[in-house]
């Protein structure tokens, strides 16, 4: 099992994202999908922050604690610019 880094959001853009899709089944890509559109209505009706857990090109785990203001085909967007790609995104809870 990997260990977890927590990060601030403003680190996100120093790190070096994974290549490939961290999901094995379009089960796991679907409900991260609902997830993280969920998380993008929290964030701009409430204001609700959301944990994120990603992995970088390192095969770490990180975990960012902000909120996502939009949500792309290929990427999501957080509060202050900082953008992950999605097939990197392990959860949102």
């Amino acid at each position: 099992m990997k260990t977890l880094a927590v990060i601030e959001k403003e680190h996100v853009t120093n790190l070096s994202f994974c290549k490939e899709e961290v999901l094995k089944t379009k089960e796991e890509i679907k409900l991260r999908s609902a997830d993280l559109h969920r998380a993008q209505t929290l964030g701009n009706l409430l204001q609700t922050k959301v944990r994120i857990n990603f992995e970088t090109r390192d095969g770490k785990i990180h975990q960012v604690h902000t909120t996502v203001w939009a949500v792309g085909t290929e990427f999501i967007l957080l509060k202050g610019n900082k953008a992950i790609p999605i097939h990197c995104i392990h959860s949102v809870v």
